[in-house]
């Protein structure tokens, strides 16, 4: 029987060599990525000074937050059903328009709600970049070196950041304030934009969308030989399917436990990346001290990417993420005790590496277990429901710090973490070393 189109564009991927084309679609991606990622990380260390200069009491830059997250929810969930009918590359380009430009706006805000509004719109921006960053890079990624591959997105567009962050504000903050520090991201996520429109589709997505000869010109630009006999379609070469469909008939359980574990990951993530400056100042800390403890801390983000790149590809996705979680919540029990200031960095260090590797060990593996005519969807509506969960548990942390002190806050996070090792084990097989088309096959 003669191979299907998309049986043969997805296994030439997965059994491809890396060429410079893969090396740019990658590097392009993390670039993306990484503004992102610095504009949600940024957040925490802003408000003490949008607070001190009185442009915002302390519950008001948290709803700023908590707009930003809830349209990440619109900006995750929306793309999955545009992405996967129309392309990745034209909504990816789109997002990152969206977001560079309404960060640059955000920074002249003349009010809260202004600045709140601004936000909510580039977080719709926001919410759609990381799921299809994942969901594009791994489209592309041979499938022996795919896990390393999305640490190396992860490393470099999603933990060099945080140290990067942490300094970046530390260090201009008082000479640019918090809007100069917005418009820096701003400008800087709208330079990448530029470099992006050099970015080729999918394959898989051309060839499960009606596109086969297109898809066979970018694997002959990726150094690929095209088929030696002639190639059959079936549905799932031009799919009419309705990705929200899939996911929900198909994979119900995979998108739920996905939105648990992103629920988790990323209320604790961001959460802490929100509120860890001013928990610290509650504490005694000046501004400048918090931030430097936060930036010590921050450096067991890229340490954890680079476990990740041996660990994903070595012991699995699942065994990875679930292991670290139960970890991560340990630790957080730990941090919440700790006595001394040494022993307030280390724990801080090692919960936010455990924190780290949890959480993106998931996110990759979400980003896998969804066919390629619903992988934006699934992993899309699996995030944005984890975003708009953080909309809730950003003022919450707050609240619980308030009301029961800061040991409480740390065993609600520890619970959290252990819910989510279990939810893990509810995403799908195990995707170490297998084609994507393997895990979940495309329909029509």
């Amino acid at each position: 029987m003669a191979q299907t189109i998309e049986s043969f564009v997805g296994t030439s991927l997965d059994e491809a060599k890396i060429s410079p084309l893969h090396v740019k679609v990658i590097a392009l991606i993390a670039a993306g990525y990484f503004f992102d990622v610095i504009d949600l990380i940024v957040l925490g260390s802003l408000i003490p000074d949008m607070v001190q200069s009185k442009f915002a009491t302390g519950v008001e830059a948290g709803l700023v937050g908590s707009a930003t997250v809830a349209g990440m929810f619109f900006g995750a969930a929306g793309q999955g059903e545009f992405s996967d009918r129309w392309g990745r590359k034209t909504v990816y380009q789109f997002n990152l328009l969206l977001f560079g430009t309404f960060t640059i706006l955000g920074a002249f805000a003349p009010s809260i709600l202004w600045l709140a509004a601004a936000r909510f719109i580039a977080g719709i921006g926001l919410g759609a970049e990381q799921p299809l960053a994942f969901a594009y890079a791994g489209e592309y990624s041979p499938k022996r070196i795919r896990g390393r591959i999305l640490a190396i997105v992860h490393f470099i567009g999603g933990a060099c950041v945080w140290p990067i962050a942490s300094l970046f504000t530390l260090t201009f903050r008082d000479t640019i304030g918090w809007r100069g520090v917005w418009i820096v991201i701003g400008i800087g996520a709208l330079i990448v934009w530029l470099f992006r429109f050099t970015l080729p589709e999918s394959p898989r997505f051309l060839a499960t969308h009606g596109k086969g000869k297109d898809a066979l010109d970018v694997l002959g630009r990726l150094g690929i030989q095209g088929p030696k006999e002639q190639l059959t379609t079936d549905a799932a070469s031009d799919t009419k399917s309705d990705p929200f469909g899939v996911v929900f008939r198909q994979f119900p359980v995979r998108v739920v436990a996905g939105m648990i574990c992103f629920s988790a990951f990323f209320g604790v993530a961001i959460g802490l990346g929100t509120w860890l400056p001013s928990l610290m100042g509650e504490k005694g800390f000046t501004i400048t001290k918090s931030l430097t403890y936060t930036f010590g801390m921050t450096l067991a983000v890229p340490c954890a990417s680079l476990f990740m790149m041996y660990a994903l590809d070595k012991f699995g996705r699942k065994i990875t993420s679930q292991c670290a979680f139960v970890a991560a919540g340990l630790m957080a029990v730990v941090f919440a005790n700790a006595g001394t200031d040494t022993q307030l960095l280390i724990a801080g260090f090692i919960m936010i590496f455990f924190i780290q590797v949890a959480g993106n060990s998931m996110q990759i593996f979400a980003s896998e277990v969804f066919p390629t005519n619903a992988r934006a969807s699934g992993f899309g509506w699996a995030a944005g429901v984890g975003r708009i969960a953080t909309a809730f548990i950003i003022p919450a942390i707050l609240w619980i710090q308030k009301g029961w002190g800061l040991t409480a806050v740390f065993v609600c996070i520890a619970i959290v973490l252990v819910i989510a090792a279990v939810a893990v084990t509810q995403l799908g097989p195990e995707a170490k070393q297998r084609g994507l088309d393997e895990i979940a096959q495309p329909t029509g």
